[in-house]
Parts: C-alpha cells; sequence; structure tokens
C-alpha cells in the first residue's frame, strides 16, 4: 500500500511526486449530504450578535462576506474569528460556508495589512485554513493578472521555513493555487497550466490542490451547480479528464465532492474509486478516510465504522491510512491517532501505526 504523500497529509495532503515528504493536513474538507462544503471548528463560548442574512445559501454568501469583511476592518482579524467559531454551532449556512467565509477574511486581512507575511501572523488554522488561501487570493486581485503569473517563484519565497516545507509554505503555496484560480476567472485548466510554472514537483502538485479545492469552494459558495468542472452525475469529473500528473492531487479532495453528489452513501464512493485505474486508486480510498475523519468530527467509533465500509483489505487500510493522518493534523499529535489504531483489527492496526510513526515527526 502506498503511503500518502506532501499534499494529502496537509490537505494539505498533496502528492509530492518525485519523493515523499509528509506534511500535515489543513484541509478538512467534507460536503454535507445536499453536496455543499462544510468543515470543522474548535467552538468559541462567545454568543454573537446575528446579521440578518438570508436563508438561502447562494444569497446567505454575499450577506456573511460583507459582515465579516467589516468586523476585519473595524476590530480586527481575531474579532472575526470568534465570531465565526461561536456562530458555527447553531448557524446551519455557517457551517455549509465556513471554509468560503474565512478565504473572505483572509481577503480582508491581506486589504488590511497588504503583505502576505503579516496577514499570515494574524491566521487562524479553522474551517480548512481558508483565511491563508484568502491571503494569497486578496494578493492576486491586488497583482493583477499579468504581474502574478510573471512572478509565481517570488510569492512565496519569503515564508519561513520553505526548506522544510513548513506549514505556512505549504499554506501560502496551496493558496497561490487558489489565486491563479480567481485571477483566471475559475478556469480550471488554465489554472494548472499555470501551476505548471512554478519551479519544483512539490510547489506545482501543492498549487495543483489549491486549484482543485477552490473548484469545490466556488460552487459551494453559490449553492451548487455552479462550476462548469464539477458534474453531479460524474462524481469524480473533472479527476478522471484531467493529464495524470494532474489525478492524485485531484483524487485527494474530489471524494469529498463525490459523497455529496451520492448524498453520502459512502460505499458508493468506494466504488467509485475502485473503477478508477489501479495506480490511482489509494489515493482516491485515502480520500475517503480524511472524509471518514473530517464526518465523525475526528472521533474513533465513527471513523472506524466509515472506513469499514470498505469491502476489502485494499480499500479499508487506505482508508485508515488517511482518517488517521487527518486524526495526527487535527490534533497535532499522536495520541489520539494511537487510539484509532488500537481499534482496529490487528491488521490494519499495524498499518495505522506504521502511517503515525512516519507522520508525526512532521508536526
Amino acid at each position: 500500500m502506498n503511503t500518502p504523500d506532501a499534499g494529502f497529509v496537509i490537505l494539505g495532503r498533496m502528492k509530492s511526486l518525485r519523493y515523499r515528504v509528509i506534511w500535515g493536513t489543513v484541509l478538512s474538507v467534507t460536503i454535507a449530504a445536499a453536496g455543499v462544503l462544510g468543515f470543522r471548528v474548535l467552538f468559541a463560548s462567545r454568543k454573537p450578535t446575528a446579521p440578518a442574512c438570508p436563508m438561502s445559501q447562494g444569497l446567505a454568501f454575499g450577506c456573511y462576506e460583507a459582515y465579516y469583511g467589516s468586523i476585519v476592518g473595524r476590530e480586527g482579524v481575531g474579532e472575526a474569528f470568534v465570531d465565526l467559531k461561536a456562530r458555527y454551532p447553531t448557524d446551519p449556512r455557517v457551517q455549509a460556508l465556513c471554509h468560503a467565509i474565512t478565504h473572505h477574511i483572509g481577503q480582508a486581512a491581506f486589504r488590511k495589512y497588504s503583505d502576505i507575511s503579516a496577514a499570515f501572523l494574524h491566521g487562524d488554522n479553522v474551517c480548512g485554513s481558508g483565511y491563508y488561501h484568502g491571503v494569497l487570493e486578496g494578493l492576486a486581485s491586488r497583482m493583477g493578472r499579468e504581474k502574478l503569473l510573471s512572478n509565481l517563484d517570488s510569492i512565496c519565497a519569503g515564508m519561513p521555513g520553505k526548506e522544510r516545507y513548513s506549514l505556512d509554505y505549504y499554506n501560502c503555496v496551496h493558496g497561490l493555487g487558489h489565486g491563479i484560480m480567481a485571477i483566471t476567472g475559475d478556469e480550471l485548466f488554465d489554472a494548472l497550466h499555470h501551476c505548471d510554472k512554478l519551479t519544483g514537483s512539490v510547489e506545482q502538485t501543492t498549487c495543483d490542490n489549491g486549484v482543485f479545492m477552490e473548484n469545490l469552494i466556488v460552487d459551494g459558495e453559490h449553492g451548487g451547480n455552479f462550476s462548469r468542472y464539477l458534474k453531479p452525475a460524474e462524481p469524480l469529473y473533472p479527476c478522471t479528464v484531467v493529464e495524470r500528473k494532474y489525478k492524485p492531487a485531484c483524487l485527494e479532495i474530489q471524494t469529498s465532492y463525490a459523497l455529496g453528489a451520492v448524498r453520502g452513501d459512502v460505499a458508493k464512493v468506494f466504488a467509485l474509486c475502485a473503477d478508477l485505474e489501479m495506480s490511482f486508486r489509494s489515493t482516491c480510498y485515502q480520500s475517503i478516510g480524511r472524509d471518514a475523519a473530517t464526518i465523525s468530527l475526528n472521533r474513533v467509533p465513527g471513523t472506524v465504522a466509515t472506513c469499514n465500509l470498505g469491502i476489502d483489505y485494499e480499500q479499508r487500510s487506505n482508508c485508515i491510512t488517511g482518517a488517521v493522518l487527518d486524526f495526527v493534523y487535527y490534533y497535532h499529535g499522536s495520541a489520539q491517532a494511537l487510539e484509532l489504531c488500537a481499534a482496529l483489527d490487528q491488521d490494519l492496526r499495524r498499518v495505522c501505526r506504521s502511517t503515525v510513526a512516519k507522520v508525526v515527526g512532521r508536526f
């Protein structure tokens, strides 16, 4: 069984193609049964004053965008996150739009600070680290298409820990993929070709994953059926049609959309992955594992039950690999991940513990 590479672990869980380097997962994507993006956060106790936003998700997004942008401008990024965390447990619109909202908090932060590093200092990883992705979208908007695309290598060059692929550096390059999508009008194939201009296979693949993630986000922001590059009748599209080199980065996130498209039927998504070429199946199954951890709120019984829906060892073991990586990232340590391992049958327990040992030193 293949151990997932860079992008899959951080989602940050992108593949690091030529060499294996395990980063920490930032993306915790799951698509709710209706097919819209939803993310986990750590909840605060403060009770916010609710804005009068429409119940319709498509209309609500613009309302929340303005609301949180104004908080950043008046009170700062920290207050925006305090409000968001307090609102999340009781507002289904915020739950569905959380990652997209944090993108716009990040965009507002870049407008406030006009510098990536300064904006990153105020960041928060809640809702799949969307804040950092939004900062890069803000930069892309400020620079404009021509200037951005002619200076791609320089954008994240000053991020701390570049030489060791730190979380900040990952978030910057991944966010660059989001920014490229925004500056190219959400044209997925054009954006992927621009990611190819980055120096380094890790950087290219990390950027690719940002592109594929933005494809899901822009669809979720508008209540679904918006992106030209998503097809409910073909839940793994566009992964099925992109060039081979892009398929791993695509599949590391696409199962989240697929789960929404099949109304949460995990067994159906396992079957969709099983129909892929053999070399891509493990990536797809591991992505289901990330979804399993997310859906269960990183609780052991639900995660195990979801992965046990796999029909054979290949499906279940890869699912557990993806899930335990998400546990390590979510808790920033190995204790809860090893609890997950202890709850498994012996054959899966070995795979689980081996994965934890390989990845935990990166956090």
